[in-house]
């Protein structure tokens, strides 16, 4: 995500590919079958406790919703999830009011022990290992919620997008909430007949029916549920392939005519800059690419798997942050929210990158000039860049310090020693997950150097780091 302020192994549950399934040893595992437990409430997130569900892995959404511009939603989800405790009831993090739910096991009841929690109970325990099918039926309007200081559903009487973060799934369907537990999407959208839908991967298919219309998108890859998104509205539409890559790019008929030329013709360079990154990191981890442009304006720009969402604005940095995102945060992704700066201070740093390889200032320079005029004692150094709190994981300084670590982490161990370790993490975690923890471990690894005191001056303790080769400066 940019806001416009901004232009070793994993612990134990973490999966390369996949959900937070905590594999058993066969002793442990053999004392743990006869168990019967009612699935947490949470995934264990201390910045967010309610967000995912401990007890299953989900594999795949199939997301069928109808928006008709009345402010309502209205559909049903398909879940299909492998348990991976015996459960006498598990949750789902969803905002709308529920009608129905079936279990692909046999009848279940359903309660809401929270506005975010959806309680399912099966009539009888379900065995560790089962895949089940979980069928929720909802409508609801989604601007009359709000969940951790949230209101995140975005629409006019025109357009409708469903983007944002940390949080926007439970606005629009039930889901493990959680960038821990990815699963591939399905998402079928039904609209007014005259309007589109644009969301990640490619467009399957749009049936036409009578006054309405249902576009049906997916082979996004394994998604975290926060980077699913739609956008409904009217849009001019590019299509093609550059660089041996398909792109799908769209921007809205409600933007003035000079806007809506100027956001296409930024648009159009989503190819160039994502080979260009391929070049930096390895390679891109998805099918396809490609951006929206918007008339609406939530403030931000975010980066949807396969497809950014960007405001009226479309700047050159602003789509390399973007879709090098693409790499950290949807391909690697954070294992705890706390984690954010490897997505966001990896997208800025990246931009710098740009900047230096395209005619402009220096990251060597840039990062003097920061570090220069964030004098000690400024409130800029005051957070902890890896354990920001939940309320300032998108402050700027997790952004501009998160870049700034990387720039100072290269002139300790050398330009080409740090592309090389970016790759690296790309592709060892590759549709996973990271945390600070690894990416230390794997600098050490591939630098032999010790770098414990670095990354605790740059990212684990507050204040200015002081001004020495230690430290990159």
């Amino acid at each position: 995500m940019l806001t416009r302020l901004a232009s070793v192994l994993v612990a134990v549950g973490l999966l390369a590919g996949g959900g937070a399934v905590r594999r058993l040893g066969a002793d442990e595992a053999t004392a743990a079958a006869p168990t019967v437990v009612d699935s947490t409430s949470g995934i264990g997130d201390p910045y967010f406790p309610e967000d995912g569900n401990g007890g299953y892995d989900v594999r795949a959404y199939d997301i069928h919703d109808r928006y008709l511009f009345t402010g309502r939603l209205s559909g049903w989800t398909r879940l299909t999830l492998r348990t991976t405790e015996r459960l006498n009831r598990f949750d789902l993090d969803f905002l709308l009011p529920v009608t129905s739910v079936r279990l692909s096991t046999g009848p279940a009841g359903f309660s809401r022990p929270s506005h975010h929690e959806l309680r399912i109970r099966p009539h009888r325990p379900i065995a560790s290992g089962t895949t089940v099918r979980v069928t929720v039926r909802y409508a609801g309007h989604p601007s009359r919620y709000s969940y951790a200081g949230e209101s995140n559903w975005v629409a006019s009487g025109e357009e409708a997008e469903a983007v944002n973060e940390p949080h926007m799934a439970p606005w629009w369907f039930p889901s493990n909430d959680h960038p821990l537990d990815k699963a591939r999407m399905d998402v079928h959208v039904t609209v007014p007949r005259d309007r589109q839908v644009v969301s990640n991967g490619r467009l399957i298919g749009v049936r036409r029916s009578g006054h309405h219309a249902t576009y049906h998108w997916g082979g996004g890859g394994p998604m975290a549920t926060y980077l699913a998104f739609f956008v409904a509205g009217s849009f001019e539409v590019r299509t093609g392939t550059s660089h041996h890559l398909p792109y799908y790019l769209a921007v809205s008929r409600h933007l003035p005519p000079g806007d809506r030329r100027a956001a296409m013709r930024g648009l159009l360079q989503t190819p160039r800059i994502v080979a260009w990154l391929q070049r930096q990191l390895g390679p891109y981890a998805f099918a396809r690419t490609g951006g929206v442009v918007t008339a609406l304006d939530p403030g931000f720009s975010l980066e949807n798997q396969t497809r950014p969402v960007y405001p009226r604005q479309v700047s050159q940095l602003l789509m390399v942050h973007e879709l090098a995102h693409q790499w950290f945060g949807d391909s690697v992704s954070v294992h705890h929210w706390s984690d954010v700066w490897l997505n966001e201070g990896f997208a800025t740093y990246m931009e710098h990158r740009w900047s230096e390889t395209h005619r402009g200032q220096s990251v060597s320079r840039w990062l003097r000039q920061a570090y220069a005029d964030n004098v000690d004692g400024s409130s800029f150094w005051d957070l902890v860049v890896a354990d920001p709190g939940a309320d300032h994981i998108f402050d700027w300084p997790v952004y501009q310090r998160g870049a700034m670590t990387l720039a100072a982490l290269r002139n300790r161990i050398g330009t080409h020693a740090l592309g090389h370790l970016l790759r690296s993490w790309a592709t060892r975690h590759r549709h996973g997950h990271g945390t600070t923890d690894a990416f230390e471990a794997l600098a050490e690894q591939q630098s032999g150097k010790d770098l414990t005191a670095f990354f605790d001056a740059w990212v684990r303790e507050p204040g200015r780091p002081a001004e020495t080769a230690a430290n990159g400066l």
